[in-house]
């Protein structure tokens, strides 16, 4: 299995050979430093662990420095779990290079922080009538039990905080890969605002 991270930079158009537009998303991708192989024996599964960005030595606690050593100070790790580790050791490097244009991939991030919403933007609720009595009630849920209920049901929809969630974006095509520069262009959007750390596996 293919897998990087990156970091989205933002979205732009780009012309293929023919004179066609595509809008793409430029991530800044990896390098990954491999700084743990997990075994089953040992732990019970069977991923390698990747550091990846750079993080004031300040700001890393102390077991980390022993785990990374001369690895360097990163600022995000992560795990892939995979059949067997046999091909990485600790130390090695990952890059964009391991993509190349025409992979489907698919995109894990955080979608952008809406804050607290009400139904009519998060679950495109109509509202209410604009007539018939109806005072100051546009945007309102409506009701949100029934004569039976003592209680509102679980899983209703109503008010709340909207966005910061994990979603993931699937069949996504890479469109060209910088190795000099260490970017992915990516054909669509991907979930996140600028600077938002993306999983990209193949």
């Amino acid at each position: 299995m293919k897998f990087i991270l990156a970091t989205k930079k933002n979205m732009t158009q780009v012309f293929d050979g023919e004179g066609r537009a595509h809008g793409v998303t430029v991530l800044s991708a990896g390098p990954l430093v491999v700084t743990q192989l997990k075994d089953q024996a040992k732990d019970g599964y069977t991923a390698i662990q990747v550091g990846y960005g750079v993080r004031k030595e300040k700001n890393i606690n102390k077991a980390q420095k022993g785990q990374f050593k001369d690895l360097g100070n990163f600022a995000h790790v992560r795990e892939l779990r995979l059949e067997k580790t046999d091909d990485f050791k600790v130390g090695d490097s990952i890059t964009a290079s391991i993509f190349a244009p025409g992979d489907t991939v698919r995109v894990s991030g955080n979608s952008k922080g809406r804050g607290f919403q009400g139904v009519v933007k998060r679950y495109n609720f109509g509202g209410g009538p604009r007539s018939h009595g109806q005072k100051h009630s546009e945007r309102e849920p409506g009701s949100i039990g029934s004569g039976l209920r003592n209680k509102v049901p679980k899983g209703k929809r109503m008010a709340g905080r909207m966005g910061n969630t994990r979603t993931t974006v699937l069949n996504l095509e890479v469109f060209y890969v910088d190795t000099e520069n260490n970017e992915i262009l990516i054909k669509g959007a991907i979930p996140g605002r600028r600077g938002t750390l993306v999983e990209i596996k193949g």
